[in-house]
């Protein structure tokens, strides 16, 4: 069974996280072998990148989301390590600007959304407005709730038109998000990442469960399906997301153009 059927959300079919064990390895008994397929796979990767801007019939979109620390930078710089930058565009996306809220909430998002031919990665994307709105009360609960409907709309759309979607939410334990904090504040190259926010975020943690399980369920489509990554063990995180990416761009089967004219008649001189 490919990685995408294991760790795909099923449309329908209701999960819960802690049904869903961040240390699991599914697919792979342990970390052997797991560098090499790795690197077969992100260059696999970078072939296929290019043969997605030759053919410039459809784009490529993913989205990351995770609790804090749960490795969306790392994932970001491990797998696409070796993407051609021109046609590789990431955009994080942060606390709104005074712009983008005098606009509904998906304006800021397709403005993003890369063109035919090019990778986009969202670190973070428009399901911070049914998780980090609906956790904090940023909203009253009848915007965030028909929100889910509007971002299934959204996505439909962009499918329709030869975006594929590929959401991986990264799944951590708490324990690990203490680890991985502690990390930093011991390490000064990147004790620069922590914020106060942080630590007061732990405190929700149960409730930013909840929002995740409620978007998972909800907008995991079969056109722009949700996978869940586990993603306590780096090295696994890592694969899966690169080896689910090239099994969708090998599903595309994608071709060549063809040149308008006829090479052989051409010589140089």
């Amino acid at each position: 069974m490919d990685l995408s059927e294991r760790l795909r959300v099923k449309p329908g079919r209701k999960i819960a996280l802690a049904d869903h064990d961040p240390q699991a390895t599914p697919g792979f008994r342990g970390r052997r072998d797991a560098d090499t397929i790795l690197e077969k796979s992100i260059e696999r990767l970078s072939e296929l990148q290019y043969l997605l801007y030759a053919e410039n019939k459809r784009a490529l979109l993913i989205v990351l989301q995770a609790m804090d620390t749960g490795g969306k930078d790392g994932t970001i710089r491990h797998v696409m390590s070796r993407l051609n930058p021109s046609g590789c565009r990431v955009r994080a996306f942060k606390v709104p600007t005074e712009e983008e809220l005098e606009h509904d909430f998906l304006w800021r998002i397709h403005q993003a959304v890369p063109p035919r031919g090019d990778f986009g990665i969202f670190n973070r994307s428009h399901y911070e407005d049914v998780i980090v709105v609906r956790v904090h009360g940023l909203k009253p609960r009848s915007v965030w709730e028909a929100r889910y409907d509007q971002i299934n709309a959204f996505e439909r759309h962009l499918v329709e038109n030869d975006v594929t979607i590929l959401k991986f939410f990264l799944h951590i334990s708490k324990d690990e998000q203490k680890k991985r904090i502690e990390q930093r504040i011991k390490d000064p190259t990147k004790r620069w990442k922590l914020a106060p926010s942080d630590f007061e975020e732990r405190k929700f943690w149960n409730d930013y469960q909840r929002a995740y399980e409620d978007a998972l369920n909800r907008c995991s489509t079969k056109s722009a399906p949700w996978f869940i990554i586990p993603a306590d063990k780096k090295w696994y995180r890592n694969l899966a997301v690169s080896k689910i990416m090239v099994e969708a761009l090998e599903s595309m089967k994608m071709k060549f153009p063809k040149p308008t004219f006829d090479p052989s008649k051409l010589k140089l001189r």
